[in-house]
């Protein structure tokens, strides 16, 4: 086995033993790291620590950004450089694509924390805050909550917002900034740790690139307005990994209005604690929570501890993309339980109170003449 130095300017990238020792493990003394900045088709740019180098992407080899590879120079000293393997990668968002022979797509490797973008301007979407939240618990990296454009609303609106979010992201960091005024950016600064990486994720329109512009100090990023409905344009076209001057690294990611769930059965568990908890209470382990007798859900829905939407959303996420049919009727079969539970509910009130109607004696026949 040999040993591999450090180069000078690899730790601020991320560089750790860990990955040396990965590095080492591949038997090749020519082959040196270097960290993926930025992904276009077929080629990629990445650093060495000390210059960027662009690479070819080899055929059926899916690199993302923030991954670090094994690079070897060029023969004849030119200056082509090719990548002979991909680090095992740490900390991964991925999302499913469901379709060819790559239905799964690695969004960003190696982070320690996801910043879920979302925007007060738009519709607060909860629901996707939700898949967000699932993915970025499956990826292994911490999730942080952050509402931007708070200065786009009134501050009972905004505070509205933050209550919302909280009740579907609990124990969850959740900070509200507008990069316009600069509030909350302080506030987000306790993430940002020199030689770790941040992921920016969310809906077109979330307000991230101006984040990244707004953190990096200067326009690295192209940004655009909202439309009218309230959805965003996709100025970000390709994901990149920016050196912040703080020392800390930030991956910025299109904007992605379709979101699948593939294999994030963990992540689901850690994001649906609520649910989860009250699932585990069901007279049934194999429980379906589409009304049987017994299923705790559809009496934790129907007695208001949990809203349906949500019951809905776990649901779907439970059964994963691919199986819609599966989603509708879980969906359906939930709503039905939950409405047959309250009409048995209703009927036995109405039975109890029948009941004590029934045994109210009648009054005697003089006291009824009498009246």
């Amino acid at each position: 086995m040999w040993n591999i130095s450090t180069p000078q300017g690899l730790e601020a990238l991320g560089w750790d033993t860990a990955w040396a020792s990965a590095l080492a493990t591949l038997g090749d003394p020519s082959l040196q790291p270097a960290r993926v900045s930025r992904v276009d088709r077929g080629m990629c740019t990445a650093m060495t620590g000390s210059a960027e180098i662009r690479l070819a992407t080899p055929l059926g080899l899916q690199v993302a950004v923030g991954d670090w590879l094994a690079v070897k120079a060029g023969t004849n000293h030119d200056s082509t450089w090719c990548i002979g393997a991909v680090l095992p990668r740490r900390g991964v968002f991925r999302r499913s694509t469901g379709k060819g022979a790559n239905p799964e797509q690695i969004v960003a490797a190696n982070i320690d924390t996801v910043f879920v973008c979302d925007a007060l301007d738009a519709r607060l979407s909860i629901r996707h805050l939700e898949r967000f939240l699932v993915l970025a618990f499956q990826s292994g990296a911490t999730p942080v909550v952050v509402i931007t454009k708070s200065d786009s609303v009134t501050a009972g609106a905004a505070a509205h917002a933050v209550e919302a979010v909280k009740a579907v992201a609990e124990g969850i960091n959740v900070v509200m900034i507008s990069s316009t005024t600069g509030e909350g950016i302080s506030d987000i600064a306790a993430f940002l740790i020199p030689g770790r990486t941040v992921a920016l994720l969310g809906l077109s329109g979330a307000g991230k690139s101006t984040l990244a512009n707004l953190l990096a100090g200067s326009e690295i990023l192209a940004t655009g307005a909202v439309r009218r409905d309230g959805t965003g344009r996709h100025t970000t076209t390709h994901r990149q990994l920016l050196v912040l001057p703080g020392g800390s690294l930030l991956i910025d990611t299109p904007g992605m209005r379709a979101l699948s769930v593939l294999g994030a059965g963990e992540g689901v568990e850690r994001a649906f604690t609520d649910v989860e908890e009250v699932a585990v209470r069901c007279a049934y382990r194999d429980c379906s929570h589409s009304g049987e007798p017994g299923c705790a859900i559809a009496e934790a829905v129907s007695e208001g501890h949990l809203e349906l939407s949500r019951v809905e959303s776990w649901l779907t996420l439970k059964a994963g993309p691919g199986s819609p049919e599966l989603d509708a009727a879980g969906r359906d079969a939930t709503k039905r339980g939950v409405a047959q539970r309250k009409q048995r509910k209703a009927e036995k009130v109405a039975d109890r109170r029948a009941g004590k109607a029934s045994t109210v004696e009648p009054l005697p026949e003089s006291a009824r003449s009498a009246t």
